[in-house]
């Protein structure tokens, strides 16, 4: 295997991720600088028609087998394990997201790699893979050059643009055999649990008003559902309103939530959390209204109101009655 750069492709009922083409189109950016490939780790059953959407890899590395139908940290990680030892590639790149950060610490305590979570940038500077990632919950970020010879990097999903990755070609297919005794399958996939049926699908709504722990209480939510119905849109929450059960499960916005692209986000009271952001932060147009000036949602905000929410959120419901007469 001779990618510099190995890229873990994530996919969920027969689709690929939109992490895996931003994370292909950062591999294929930096490989040159280092002197080698991209190549792919696709794992899972029955997945080769998935390969014709890696067309920015040099390589795919498959493994197919009954045992990795659907994500088991212990399988999958086993059988990536193999194939790093074997490759050793210079970076190893794998989505912010659950299933990612499964992995992330799995590999890194069984090959004993550094591992950096929360990534927002890479570069090649000097020679050297740089990067940057948020830690203190986004107060702060960290530059890091990653150590030799193989580091582990998890990076939040939108921090690339997904078409770079998605390009046309016809990457070369390695199988990766690897037989999984019943020590390495560990945990067994028993069945998906899908949301209940007849709420609103926040990933489908062009303008979503979120509110976060600012809201205070359930009892001031319609004011957020009233403005969101003026604006056509629906209200979301960050995981602290859904924990509080202001909101149902099926409206949290975040890495434990879903991740959203609305034409419109306004976030009312919500801090910017790393989790939270990971969800949103591909909306067109991200307007935050915070109390507090260093609140981290600002710095992926386009717009921002350094006031509290109930000035703004009365005023603006009336202006927006008053404009639509």
């Amino acid at each position: 295997m001779a990618a510099s750069i190995l890229v873990v492709a994530e996919h969920f009922q027969g689709h690929l991720t939109d992490v895996t083409f931003e994370l292909l189109g950062k591999a294929r950016e930096l490989a040159p600088a280092l002197g080698g490939q991209v190549g792919v780790a696709l794992l899972g059953h029955d997945v080769g028609g998935l390969v014709s959407e890696l067309g920015a890899a040099d390589t795919v590395y498959a493994a197919d087998r009954p045992e990795l139908r659907e994500f088991t940290p212990d399988a999958y990680a086993t059988v990536l394990g193999s194939a790093i030892r074997h490759a050793a590639p210079r970076v190893v790149l794998l989505g912010s997201t659950s299933s990612g950060l499964d992995l992330l610490g799995l590999l890194s305590a069984r090959l004993n790699l550094p591992c950096i979570d929360n990534c927002t940038a890479l570069k090649i500077q000097d020679g050297e893979v740089v990067a940057t990632s948020q830690i203190y919950g986004g107060k702060l970020f960290a530059e890091v050059v990653l150590p030799q010879p193989t580091a582990l990097v998890a990076v939040a999903p939108g921090m690339f643009p997904v078409d770079a990755g998605k390009v046309s070609g016809r990457p070369e297919v390695a199988q990766w055999p690897h037989e999984l005794g019943p020590s390495e399958t560990g945990t067994s996939f028993r069945r998906w649990i899908e949301p209940p049926a007849g709420d609103v699908d926040i990933t489908k709504v062009p303008v979503l008003v979120a509110v976060g722990r600012g809201i205070q209480n359930a009892e001031n939510v319609p004011q957020a559902e009233e403005l969101a119905a003026l604006l056509g849109g629906a209200v979301c929450g960050s995981r602290p309103v859904i924990d509080q059960a202001w909101l149902p499960k099926t409206r949290q916005v975040g890495k434990s939530g879903m991740t959203v692209k609305s034409k419109l986000y306004l976030a009312l009271g919500i801090s910017g959390a790393p989790e939270h952001v990971e969800g949103m932060r591909s909306a067109e147009l991200i307007v935050a209204v915070n109390k507090d000036p260093q609140a981290p949602i600002f710095s992926v905000a386009h717009y921002g109101v350094v006031a509290d929410l109930f000035d703004i959120l009365p005023s603006l419901t009336a202006e927006i009655k008053t404009r639509q007469g």
